[in-house]
């Protein structure tokens, strides 16, 4: 998922470097809606790791 955050920001940054700014926009905005997806299912990951007991795997 954070491959896809980082590909969309990309396409974003070429696209704003060209003059496509609807395309820019879009691309940026669902990079960041996957971002913060991302964060979010981490936290729960951690919170659900944490109250069965299990330490981070190393």
């Amino acid at each position: 998922m954070l491959g896809w955050t980082l590909i969309f920001l990309i396409v974003a940054l070429i696209a704003g470097v060209f003059g496509f700014t609807g395309i820019a926009g879009a691309a940026a905005g669902i990079a960041k809606i996957i971002f913060f997806l991302f964060i979010v299912l981490l936290v729960i990951s951690l919170l659900i790791n944490a109250f069965k007991g299990k330490g981070p795997r190393l």
